[in-house]
C-alpha cells in the first residue's frame, strides 16, 4: 500500500464531539463473509449497507475509525460533479453524462432520506447551492451549462450578477443557483453509520494494515502485518487515497488541498447559507457551519508529497484568506483552524467503483475529486448490489475500465 499522510494541521470537525466507535485488537485468524479495508466514511457506508443486508462483516484499519482523511473533508455534500455537465458529455458522451449526473443527485436524496430513517444525528441541514462565474465558465458558457442541467432533468436557475448581488450579495458575473444538497458533520455521520453496523454484528479490528491478498475462486485471503489472517468471501477496498499496488490506478492521480474554519460568526453568515463553489481552477469553495463558523477551502494542486503540501499552509492559507475577504469582505476570515489534505481524482471527475480487473472477489472505490462523501453513497449501492449477485444500473459509468 502507498502510506500517506493524509491531512495535517487541526480540521474545523474536531471542534465538535463525534460517538465513540468501539473497536478490538485482532489476535486470530477468522474468517467472515465480507471485509472491509479502511473505517472512514466509504468503509462506514459500505459496512452499514453490507450489514442491513443481511451480511457477516469484518472491518480493519491501519489506523483506526475516523482518522484518515475523513475529518479533512469539508462537507459541502452536492450532486454537482468536479466536471461541468456540458463539458463531461464531450468527454464521455451526453447520454452517459447525464447519467452519471442524476445518479449523483439521487445519491444525495437517498443519503439524506437514508440518515433521517436511521436517526443519526450529524448536523443534517439541506442548502442550495451557488455555482460563480470563474476562470473556466463564465457568461454564455456558464447560462450555456444551466441549460445543459435543465435539459438532463437537473433543475437549476441562471443567476446574472443583478439577481445574484440583489439576492446573495455577492458580485460576479454570474451563477447557477441549485438546490437540495447537503450540509452535514462527516466525523458524526461517519461514527454513526458504523455504530448501526457494529450494532447489526459487525466486527471492527484497528491498528490492523493488511499487507497481503491472495485471490481465489471461491474468496480471499487477507495477511495482516500483525501475523492473522483474515479469510472472506469478498473484499471491499474504502482505503481512500492510499492505493493497494494491485489495484490499476492509470487514470487516478492524488491532489492536494487547503482550508480554513473561521470563528462562530452567525449574523456575518451569508443568505440561506447556500454553498459557494467556483467555475475556476484552481477553484475555491465554502460553506458555514450549524454554529456559524465559515469553512473555506481551495488553492488545490496536483502533488501527493506530503511535506511540500505541509509547507506551504502559511502561503495557501493566506490566498484562500485574500479571495474569501474579497468575495465577502463583511466576514472575519481570522482562521481559528487551517489544515491540509489529500484527494482524489480522475480525468472525468467521476469515482472509479468495482470489482479489481481478474479479482473480482476484491472491489474498490477510488477517485472522490470533489464529491466524495455523494461517491461514497454510490459506491456503497453499487458494491452491494454486485455482492448481492445483482447489476446496478449504472455501474459501467463507473467501473475500471
Amino acid at each position: 500500500m502507498r502510506k500517506l499522510d493524509l491531512r495535517t494541521g487541526r480540521p474545523v470537525w474536531h471542534a465538535y464531539r463525534a460517538p465513540t466507535v468501539p473497536t478490538a485488537a485482532l489476535t486470530r485468524d477468522i474468517t467472515c463473509e465480507i471485509l472491509v479495508v479502511g473505517m472512514g466514511i466509504s468503509g462506514a457506508m459500505m459496512a452499514e449497507a453490507l450489514t442491513g443486508a443481511g451480511h457477516d462483516v469484518v472491518m480493519i484499519d491501519r489506523r483506526g475509525p475516523l482518522l484518515g482523511s475523513t475529518p479533512a473533508t469539508t462537507a459541502l455534500v452536492q450532486y454537482e460533479i468536479d466536471m461541468p455537465l456540458s463539458k463531461l458529455k464531450l468527454k464521455i458522451g451526453r447520454t452517459d453524462a447525464e447519467r452519471a449526473w442524476r445518479r449523483s443527485r439521487l445519491a444525495v436524496m437517498n443519503l439524506k432520506s437514508h440518515i433521517e430513517a436511521l436517526g443519526i444525528a450529524c448536523d443534517l441541514a439541506t442548502r442550495p447551492t451557488l455555482y460563480l462565474a470563474g476562470n473556466e465558465l463564465t457568461g454564455r458558457a456558464l447560462e450555456a451549462e444551466a441549460e445543459t442541467r435543465r435539459d438532463a432533468g437537473l433543475i437549476s436557475r441562471y443567476l446574472t450578477a443583478k439577481p445574484l448581488k440583489e439576492e446573495f450579495g455577492l458580485d460576479r458575473d454570474g451563477a447557477i443557483l441549485s438546490y437540495d444538497n447537503l450540509a452535514l458533520d462527516p466525523r458524526k455521520l461517519t461514527a454513526g453509520l458504523l455504530n448501526i453496523a457494529r450494532a447489526r454484528g459487525a466486527r471492527f479490528y484497528k491498528n490492523l494494515e493488511a499487507s497481503a491478498f491472495v485471490h481465489a475462486k471461491d474468496g480471499v485471503e487477507v495477511s495482516t502485518a500483525a501475523g492473522p489472517v483474515i479469510r472472506a468471501s469478498h473484499v471491499v477496498l474504502c482505503t481512500g487515497y492510499e492505493l493497494m499496488p494491485f489495484v490499476p490506478a492509470d487514470n487516478h492521480r492524488v491532489i492536494s488541498t487547503w482550508a480554513i474554519a473561521t470563528k462562530a460568526q452567525k449574523h456575518n453568515i451569508w443568505p440561506q447559507e447556500a454553498f459557494i463553489w467556483e467555475a475556476s481552477d484552481p477553484y475555491l469553495y465554502m460553506r458555514a457551519t450549524k454554529d456559524g463558523r465559515v469553512v473555506c477551502g481551495g488553492e488545490d494542486e496536483e502533488f501527493q508529497d506530503e511535506e511540500r503540501r505541509d509547507a506551504l499552509i502559511p502561503d495557501k492559507t493566506a490566498a484562500i484568506r485574500t479571495k474569501l475577504k474579497a468575495l465577502m469582505p463583511g466576514l472575519d476570515t481570522e482562521p481559528q483552524f487551517t489544515w491540509a489534505g489529500a484527494f482524489g481524482s480522475t480525468s472525468t471527475g467521476l469515482p472509479i467503483i468495482g470489482a479489481v480487473p481478474r479479482k473480482p472477489r476484491i472491489h474498490a472505490v477510488m477517485g472522490y475529486g470533489g464529491n466524495g462523501i455523494t461517491y461514497s453513497r454510490i459506491a456503497s449501492e453499487i458494491v452491494s448490489a454486485a455482492i448481492a449477485g445483482r447489476t446496478d444500473s449504472e455501474a459501467d459509468l463507473f467501473a475500471f475500465a
